[in-house]
């Protein structure tokens, strides 16, 4: 009997395989559950375009991860923070506060997504990596200043 998948199914496939299993597999499972449905001509040309749409809104998705990079390339902010009169500041600078002053620049980048190499632990200007996605990383410089 061939089947869609509606769900991924370990040992089977991913969603929207379209697999040939016996009949007891997929009526005593895999339709039980609600995992798969028959495929029919009409449910596969479904499956097709939903692969398809699906296809078109990852490269969308990806077209506008690098263009965000682009833009974001070379971009500087500035970050104040409590620090003593040698520069040293109290505590570190953290992604979240990385991520806020991208925000005011105009920049949404989830803290996560920042890549700091080491503490930020004295006053200065400092290169961080901003990771979007595997492959599509930019640069951004972030100057660290005392609150005044």
């Amino acid at each position: 009997m061939k089947v869609i998948l509606k769900a991924d199914v370990k040992g089977s496939g991913k969603k929207g395989d379209i697999l040939e299993v016996s009949d007891g597999y997929a009526k005593n499972f895999l339709l039980k559950k609600g995992l798969a449905e028959i495929a029919t001509t009409g449910t596969i040309n479904e499956a097709d375009q939903r692969r398809t749409a699906d296809a078109y809104h990852k490269a969308e998705n990806i077209k506008a991860l690098k263009e965000q990079a682009e833009r974001m390339n070379g971009a500087e902010v500035t970050v104040p923070i409590r620090a003593g009169e040698n520069g040293k500041v109290f505590g570190s600078v953290t992604t979240a506060q990385i991520s806020a002053a991208l925000a005011e620049a105009g920049f949404e980048v989830d803290k996560k997504r920042i890549t700091v190499k080491e503490p930020i632990k004295n006053v200065g200007t400092y290169e961080v990596d901003v990771r979007f996605m595997e492959g599509v990383t930019t640069k951004v410089k972030v100057n660290v200043v005392p609150l005044a």
